[in-house]
């Protein structure tokens, strides 16, 4: 395959049970007209994208995940009860698949490190997902055979995404038969969030809670929103979200969390290598589908990233491009069994795709958190609750 054939990558952008799309701002309070809204509906559309990416994964056994279809649709709007009738998923180039599984691999290990690391606290612990959009992580989680508990989820993304998922919460049986039905909370940002429990197994204390919130608002003290609190040991990921704002803005976000949480660990999944010939047809591709990426020409190497973690406060930072992932975390058995499932040809096309993503994360060690990672860590943790 040719490079100026290979995929978009925000084709990548799909989940280990759960789509990845990100919301990356719309209105603060309501929607809005005119071009601004224009992009938005745009950006909103990435997110339709990488649900297809995942489906696609999670039928081709790349992946499990029992709640991906319910957020494919066969058509706009972007959140469904369940893919149409008569109408196939889009099945994903192999290159475009084991994108989806390695990077969906990767955050689900720093997710478990997280959570293993912070149990013995004996305190709640937060994940924040910026722009969480069609993600079914937190579904997997409560679900998961680990038995988590005192998993306090929160979800940012565009008012219109989140009306959908709380009408998907509600209505959808394989949904509302693990989380009970949103509950509106107060919120001086939105106006309303909405917070619901895992009522299917009530003591273990795991709650959503889905914030309608334009990051481009986001506010200069992020425990003023409902449920979120600084005492408690946090993760916060991004996963292709901070890089559609201006680099301030997202500055700004990550800064606010660091300066007034200290127990913090953090994920970021973004483009990188935007100069050489791929990352130039890269750019090319985002910008004939109406989408740009600001931070991309600041942050735009691998070590760029990372500086700018450390930069924001973090003591601890790491970082591995996809094809690093894939090649260090994942075991030879699971490779293997990947292997298996398509032929994959382009293997320098992979090589290629996979280099120009990367993982880069960091943390402060405040209430045991740690998100070390070793080679071979293809595992969920060693968290026992």
């Amino acid at each position: 395959m040719s490079a100026p054939s290979i995929p978009n990558l925000l084709s990548l952008r799909g989940s280990r049970g759960g789509s990845r799309g990100r919301g990356r701002g719309g209105s603060h309070r309501g929607s809005s007209s005119g071009p601004s809204a224009s992009h938005d509906t745009t950006i909103q559309g990435t997110d339709a994208d990488a649900a297809v990416s995942r489906l696609s994964a999670v039928e081709l056994d790349y992946l499990i995940d029992p709640f991906a279809s319910y957020f494919v649709a066969p058509s706009p709007p972007p959140f469904h009860s369940g893919p149409g009738p008569g109408l196939p998923t889009p099945r994903r180039l192999p290159i475009i698949n084991r994108g989806t599984y390695t990077r969906t691999t990767a955050i689900d290990i720093l997710i478990h490190r997280f959570l293993s690391s912070t149990f013995s606290t004996g305190k709640p612990r937060q994940i924040v997902s910026l722009g969480a959009g069609t993600d079914t992580r937190c579904f997997r989680l409560f679900t998961s055979s680990q038995k988590h508990q005192n998993i306090h989820y929160h979800e940012i993304d565009f008012p219109v995404i989140i009306s959908k998922k709380n009408t998907l919460i509600r209505t959808v049986p394989a949904l509302n038969g693990i989380l009970s039905p949103p509950m509106p909370l107060p919120n001086p940002a939105t106006n309303q969030s909405y917070v619901s429990k895992q009522h299917a197994n009530p003591e273990t204390g795991n709650t959503l809670t889905l914030h309608p919130l334009d990051l481009r608002f986001f506010p200069s003290s992020p425990s003023s929103l409902p449920g979120l609190s600084q005492e408690c040991p946090t993760l916060l990921l991004s996963e292709c979200c901070l890089c559609y704002l201006p680099p301030s803005t997202a500055s700004d976000i990550i800064t606010s969390f660091t300066s007034c949480f200290p127990s913090l660990g953090l994920v970021i999944y973004e483009p990188i290598l935007p100069g050489d010939a791929f990352g130039r047809m890269m750019i090319s591709n985002l910008a004939a589908r109406g989408v740009t990426m600001p931070t991309l020409a600041v942050y735009q190497t691998q070590e760029d990233q990372e500086r700018r973690l450390l930069e924001a406060g973090f003591r601890e930072v790491r970082s591995r491009t996809v094809d690093q992932i894939w090649e260090e975390w994942v075991g030879e058995g699971e490779k293997e069994r990947v292997d298996g499932l398509e032929r994959l040809d382009e293997v320098e096309e992979w090589k290629l795709l996979a280099g120009h993503y990367v993982v880069v994360w960091g943390w402060n060690e405040g209430e045991g958190v740690r998100l070390e990672v070793g080679r071979g860590d293809d595992d969920e943790g060693d968290e026992t609750e």
